[in-house]
């Protein structure tokens, strides 16, 4: 039950985050077990229209789509057909060429295999076709060792996406495993991994203060993240991109859809009284990874709070600070331009943050979200 006092301050800390820090439209959505308790909006999903932000609005949150890829591999291996320290390629035997064959579903879910590039000539139109992307990941060879963090911003969607898909006994699409394992099952309407076309309208419009930002051509981000599909209005508003699956980076939800989803993980893998997730899988993925506070070459030598089983540590940058405050089994992803999704599976307390202006929050205060993040947990005795 939507808890009416505190749901009407978070609204007035949504406006104020539109009128003091630039916002333009916003969604928060918070669970505390079972119960959605903070369902808030405010601002234009599309200014040039004034088309007004609504609760089913749909957000582009990029790498926060990260955590439901990672959930799909947990299901995977609750059902005993994937497990972690086994070669990738006992799943996806194509993956191991070039020296990968030892590459473990571990150091995948850990950013540890070496691999974090893009194939070569990688472009929006090459993103849209899966088995196009996979064949090309399948012939990487690693650039860094194994045992160094190497964060996959992109190739971790296809990694994981494939392990899914080729352990799945139906053999279907990740989307459409997705949608049936995860979404339906639990009631989580809006959590799109490729959007019917049908539902685009309802998309809030990008707007993106780093679209000039460009990553150094020679630089290991950019070859992990190209810039020719960087994430910006102009390739992730194309209609074909929307419509594709892209596990790492794609993913088009609601906020209260979003925090659904992550209820999940914060009731230690159930909801609703139906368990998806043992508890002992859920606490295993909250811990931290080995040399999760190491300087990431891919990410420009900064360090990446990262958790085992694909999710993040919240810590003081700018990117996932608003999840603390929670106990330490805290986890979160955050993505491009600043939405961010979080669980805390002590509390009980999960949330979604979704926007369409994209930024780069550059410490906890420069977020919008660190003081509504704040509020809600004071709001309901947290």
């Amino acid at each position: 039950m939507i808890d009416g006092h505190a749901n009407a301050r978070v609204v007035d800390a949504l406006r104020d985050a539109i009128a003091f820090r630039g916002e333009v439209g916003l969604q928060v959505a918070a669970y505390l077990g079972d119960e959605l308790v903070i369902d808030a909006w405010a601002g234009v999903a599309d200014p040039a229209s004034g088309r007004p932000v609504g609760g089913d609005t749909l957000f582009n949150v990029f790498s926060v789509s990260k955590a439901v890829a990672s959930m799909a591999v947990h299901v995977q291996a609750e059902r005993g057909l994937v497990e972690y320290d086994q070669p990738v390629a006992r799943y996806w035997p194509e993956f191991g060429a070039n020296g990968k064959d030892g590459i473990t579903v571990r150091d995948v879910l850990n950013h540890h295999t070496g691999t974090p590039q893009m194939p070569a000539g990688t472009t929006p139109e090459l993103i849209c076709d899966w088995d196009a992307v996979c064949a090309g990941i399948a012939g990487l060879a690693p650039i860094l060792p194994r045992h160094k963090p190497a964060y996959q911003a992109m190739s971790f969607g296809w990694i994981t996406g494939e392990i899914v898909r080729r352990t799945d006994n139906k053999r279907r699409s990740f989307r459409d495993f997705l949608r049936e394992e995860i979404a339906a099952p639990y009631g989580i309407d809006d959590l799109w991994m490729g959007i019917d076309p049908q539902v685009a309208p309802r998309i809030a419009t990008l707007i993106d203060e780093d679209s000039s930002r460009a990553a150094p051509e020679a630089s290991l981000f950019a070859q992990a993240l190209p810039n020719s599909v960087r994430l910006v209005p102009a390739v992730f508003n194309l209609p074909a991109v929307r419509q594709a699956c892209l596990p790492a980076v794609g993913g088009i939800f609601t906020a209260r859809s979003e925090a659904r989803f992550w209820a999940i993980l914060a009731g230690g893998g159930q909801l609703d009284g139906k368990r998806l997730l043992s508890r002992q899988r859920v606490l295993d993925a909250c811990q931290p990874r080995p040399g999760g506070n190491d300087a990431d070459p891919v990410y420009f030598n900064a360090p990446m709070t990262l958790a085992q089983g694909g999710f993040w540590k919240p810590s003081e940058s700018g990117m996932t600070c608003a999840a603390k405050g929670g106990s330490p089994l805290s986890i979160c992803v955050p993505g491009a331009g600043g939405s961010l999704g979080w669980a805390d599976p002590e509390s009980g307390l999960a949330v979604a943050f979704c926007h369409n202006r994209m930024f780069r929050p550059t410490s906890c205060d420069s977020h919008p979200l660190t003081a509504i993040a704040a509020l809600i947990r004071d709001e309901l005795g947290l």
